[in-house]
């Protein structure tokens, strides 16, 4: 006897209905894909996936993080260049000076009063220069005498300490703060502490013997290092920014529907179910056939 004579248990129409099953399954994640238009909207999509994926984008946050690091680091530095730059400006400003009192005809006074103007303005420059609410010339509390250490890539070991106000031998805050009492700016080095008292408390008769190299040497070795960090964080910067594309693409390959795909999926299953469904409706009343044996 040929199954479509079997009542009780209707095999062909259970398999219709686990294939219609199916496809409405297949047909619900296709559509539940482009909704969402993440290919894994679960764990069970794909276990190993979901977990590279979530790995991959906690280390893109970091590194997002890490990438702001070192943009305050270059914003900072360019904040202490500036000042540095304009502090160099007035150290050459006050040589001239200097060469002009070299005049016997020249009037010391007023060039004494000169140099002692542009002293206060250096005073200003190391005792007001900062970057959000970080002294950038002084060694003080919140300062650059121990220098600052930045987070710069995943590990919180990967980090750069910034220190251009120690350069060895040529300090210009140096790590025990001096104070240029003329002047009442404190952390400085003893180099240009001594230099900014100087500068305050010249009168005509002692601007021939001021002497700037010291204080010039301590501002070009900051300038110096300040440029080398720069180059450093620089390169820092454009690693993240590629570091960061390439884990957000390996990410998107993981998570992200290809909505192309799964459109033709959502379609193919549609029209699966609506055959299935047709069949199943068909194959469900074939044992009324049986019917037929008691006419």
């Amino acid at each position: 006897m040929s199954q479509s004579f079997r009542i009780n248990t209707n095999v062909g129409a259970l398999r219709a209905y686990n294939s219609l099953a199916k496809l409405n399954a297949q047909s619900q994640t296709a559509q539940l894909r482009l909704a969402s238009q993440r290919r894994i909207n679960s764990v069970s999509d794909d276990t190993s996936g979901f977990n590279v994926g979530k790995s991959l984008d906690s280390k893109v946050t970091i590194m997002q993080s890490a990438q702001r690091n070192v943009g305050s680091a270059q914003d900072m530095l360019a904040t202490a260049e500036s000042q540095l730059i304009s502090v160099k400006d007035m150290i050459t400003q006050i040589r001239g000076k200097i060469a002009d009192a070299s005049n016997p005809t020249s009037d010391k006074a007023a060039i004494a009063k000169d140099i002692q103007a542009i002293a206060d303005e250096l005073a200003s420059a190391f005792g007001t220069t900062k970057f959000n609410e970080t002294s950038l010339l002084q060694s003080v509390t919140n300062g650059a005498g121990a220098g600052f250490t930045f987070q710069t890539g995943v590990a919180s070991t990967d980090t750069i300490a910034i220190d251009y106000g120690n350069v060895s031998g040529d300090a210009l805050v140096g790590s025990t703060a001096t104070t240029a009492f003329t002047s009442n700016v404190s952390g400085l080095s003893a180099d240009v502490a001594g230099a900014l008292d100087a500068l305050k408390g010249v009168s005509s008769t002692t601007i021939s013997s001021l002497s700037l190299d010291n204080f010039e040497d301590s501002v070009d070795a900051s300038l110096g290092a300040i440029g080398n960090y720069t180059q450093r964080l620089n390169a820092k910067q454009e690693f993240l920014s590629a570091a960061i594309l390439n884990s957000q693409s390996a990410y998107s390959r993981l998570f992200d529907a290809d909505v192309a795909l799964e459109s033709l999926n959502a379609t193919k299953s549609q029209i699966g179910s609506q055959a299935a469904s047709a069949m199943f409706s068909q194959l469900n009343v074939a044992p009324q056939q049986v019917l037929q044996l008691f006419g």
